[in-house]
């Protein structure tokens, strides 16, 4: 991770902000906790493909702050980690920090495929909200 400041990674920043915003979580805390390395690599002979992220800095809380707004707690309740953890200290935080690194492997994977695909600037061009037609644009 040395000298990979923010990681090598797709997209992973846009899903910690949109969980950690659901969860009453700090968003400040998006620049450490975005930190991400994704890693894909054939394996079997190239028939399956190995794909992981690695995260080191995961910042999150289950109680206090923003997690006591209505909506944030509804959301962490849905999750099965609101407040803390009667029989693990920590375990609800530890939890919570495994959601936010398995919905950025989830987004990590659906972007690249998108990519592969060539199904990413297509779905933008076609769901574009403007209404100067960009791709017909001079150079």
């Amino acid at each position: 991770m040395a000298g990979a400041l923010g990681g090598f990674n797709a997209h992973a920043s846009n899903i910690v902000a949109a969980i950690y915003i659901a969860t009453g979580q700090d968003p400040a805390q998006n620049v450490e906790s975005s930190h991400c390395i994704t890693m894909m690599e054939a394996v079997n002979d190239g028939k399956d493909l190995h794909v992981s992220v690695t995260m080191p800095s995961i910042e999150v809380g289950t109680v206090g702050g923003g997690t006591q707004l209505a909506s944030q707690s509804a959301c962490l309740n849905l999750l099965g980690v609101k407040g803390a953890s009667k029989e693990t200290p920590g375990a609800n935080s530890r939890m919570l920090a495994t959601i936010v690194a398995s919905a950025v492997l989830a987004g990590e994977l659906s972007l690249m495929s998108a990519i592969a695909a060539g199904q990413l600037v297509k779905s933008h061009m076609k769901y574009n909200r403007s209404t100067k037609d960009v791709s017909k644009a001079s150079s």
